[in-house]
């Protein structure tokens, strides 16, 4: 079989990303969703250590000088759990699917407060210095700018064991709080639309003419850490690509399982959790659950939305490989 497979390859050929595939220690693993990876035409790369939208002549690192950061790097390595010679062998070759299998077993969702990636990735790598593995953009454009074995800044104690994604979203407000709907909310003939401000331009939204609408025509209201908030939901498009990536990352990286935090009748816990709950869990996660002072992803996140839309992916990827085995078998 190998070698009929290398056959059909000649040395030196190029050979063509689909383009619905995410990075895993490495290995391309299919989403079945739109994917722009840090090595594509209109990527985002979290390995570049120059500010990404800063004029040429001022994009070192380190420009701002004493009021700059530590270090140019935005990631590291993922250390807890490990030996010394463990550590020596992931600093110096990578990690293996294997290892990463054993230690990565959280996602965390984030919404960014910048309403598109593209905004979102200035902002956390040009002028936060911070990193995150996914962002997923208001048409459902999911953009890679770490492979998943690198140890992002995204969620301070959890980054060691765990996936981050921002999603595009402006956010969620109380009641006390100025928001920001007017400017990027509207409507028309068909009802509620995303606005990106003209300052803006096309946000770098990557679907040409693409009119992003909220999955609910009014914000939603709800608690998160005891607070009521406000918040325009997801567009249908990132529901759709979130269900596919997350049942990606839970079929390679299995002990992300399928599931959000619960009480005891099964109902979302909309709080932080305590130290001893979070590191007794393994699976799909706010922002809000691990860190006091965030709210994100808000009280519109649908996680049964998401929920539902992961396991029937991963339902079907099953089911396609069963059905591989059998007519391999006969």
């Amino acid at each position: 079989v190998g070698l009929t497979g290398c056959a059909s390859r000649r040395v030196g050929q190029v050979l063509e990303r689909r383009g619905q595939e995410i990075m895993v220690a490495g290995q391309l693993v299919h989403v079945g969703a739109p994917v722009v990876l840090w090595t594509d035409p209109g990527g985002y790369d979290g390995y570049r250590v120059e500010k990404r939208f800063a004029p040429w002549d001022q994009s070192e690192w380190d420009k701002e000088g004493k009021k700059g950061p530590a270090q140019p790097n935005r990631y590291g390595i993922r250390r807890a759990g490990l030996s010394d010679e463990e550590f020596e062998r992931v600093r110096g070759g990578g990690w293996t699917l294997e290892q990463l299998r054993e230690r990565v077993d959280q996602f965390v969702m984030h919404y960014d407060v910048c309403g598109t990636s593209r905004t979102c990735f200035r902002v956390l790598h040009d002028q936060r210095y911070l990193s995150v593995h996914f962002m997923l953009d208001i048409d459902g454009t999911i953009y890679q700018t770490l492979d998943v074995k690198e140890r992002a800044w995204h969620a301070t104690i959890a980054n060691d064991r765990s996936v981050g994604i921002e999603i595009a979203n402006i956010g969620a407000y109380g009641s006390d709080e100025k928001d920001p709907f007017a400017q990027w909310y509207g409507r028309d003939a068909w009802g509620t639309r995303i606005t990106i401000p003209a300052a803006l331009g096309d946000g770098g939204v990557r679907t040409p003419g693409f009119v992003g609408r909220p999955s609910h025509a009014e914000a939603v209201l709800g608690v998160i850490g005891g607070k009521e908030l406000r918040q325009y939901d997801l567009t249908p498009e990132q529901y759709a690509s979130l269900s596919k990536l997350t049942a990606a990352l839970h079929s390679v990286l299995p002990r992300i399982r399928l599931e959000y935090p619960r009480d005891g009748e099964g109902r979302l816990i909309n709080r932080t959790l305590s130290r001893e709950e979070w590191e007794g869990f393994s699976g799909v996660l706010g922002h809000y659950h691990i860190q006091e002072n965030k709210v994100d992803p808000g009280p519109a996140f649908d996680w049964e939305r998401v929920m539902r839309g992961a396991r029937r992916a991963a339902g079907e990827s099953r089911n396609v490989l069963a059905g591989s085995a059998m007519k391999k078998a006969r």
